[in-house]
């Protein structure tokens, strides 16, 4: 039985000034290994090749994780102001070459990141092209984490928000590079789900939906059915969530409704 849930995130943004969006590069602070603290309860900024990114601390309610989520938005907007731009959340962009020709806008990722699906690791994009993504990963805390539940609750997530955000996610170029179905990372305080982009923190709406799916994909693991739910729709998520195959994403959401409730009837 999972307890004591907690989440956090750590969403990737763009910098737009004049219409065009640019590298944040030097204009935010922070890195990998020394984000910048902009709080004393665990709110940080940093640059992630030409991104700005966030990480919030642990939150134990919806309230909590939208607030949190807020509270960096608009300590980034502000600084966006000061450099005569904006915050831009889309999930993926070309940007000019001149942008582009730094160590550090060549970067692409640091640790590798887990297929649930695959038991193996995931290949990591190559530098080259203009194309740049952003993530919107969500870190899942809980008591005493174990291997076995972790990716339960990655196999659970794909279930809800994987398949959920193929039909609210208007981005499909993000997957060239990153984003596939069941894409995770073990952490000591439990697993981070790094399948979706960073639509989700647009606005509060969506927010409240990343954490409430969330709940739910934990409220299945806790089931104790979610087993049979992998046996037979695993192969069929991932070929959803990998193609971005919208209407198939619709009626494998219907078929595992139906078999939930079946299965709480019981």
């Amino acid at each position: 039985m999972i307890k004591n849930v907690t989440l956090g995130a750590d969403p990737e943004l763009f910098l737009e000034v004049n219409g065009e969006i640019i590298s944040a590069e030097g204009l935010i602070g922070g890195t990998k290994e020394e984000p910048r603290a902009i709080s004393e309860d665990g709110h940080y900024i940093q640059e992630d090749n030409v991104m700005i990114e966030f990480n919030i601390p642990p939150s134990g309610s919806s309230l909590d994780f939208k607030n949190n989520i807020n509270q960096v938005k608009d300590y980034l907007e502000a600084l966006a102001t000061i450099h005569g731009g904006k915050l831009n959340i889309s999930a993926s962009a070309e940007l000019d070459p001149k942008h582009l020709q730094t160590e550090q806008a060549l970067l692409f990722g640091c640790d590798p990141d887990l297929n649930v699906h695959l038991k193996e690791f995931n290949i990591a994009p190559q530098a080259g092209g203009n194309l740049r993504t952003c993530g919107g990963h969500i870190h899942i805390g809980y008591e005493n984490p174990e291997q076995e539940v972790s990716e339960q609750i990655v196999y659970a997530m794909d279930f809800t928000l994987g398949l959920e955000s193929i039909n609210l996610d208007t981005d499909d170029r993000r997957r060239e590079m990153y984003g596939n179905a069941g894409c995770f990372r073990f952490k000591e305080y439990g697993v981070e789900y790094r399948t979706l982009s960073n639509f989700w923190i647009q606005n509060d709406e969506l927010i409240e939906w990343a954490y409430n799916k969330t709940m739910e994909a934990i409220d299945l693991v806790n089931s104790g059915f979610l087993p049979e739910i992998i046996a037979k729709y695993s192969d069929q998520a991932k070929k959803i969530i990998d193609t971005n195959d919208k209407g198939g994403a619709i009626e494998l959401l219907q078929e595992i409704k139906k078999v939930k409730e079946e299965k709480l009837v019981k």
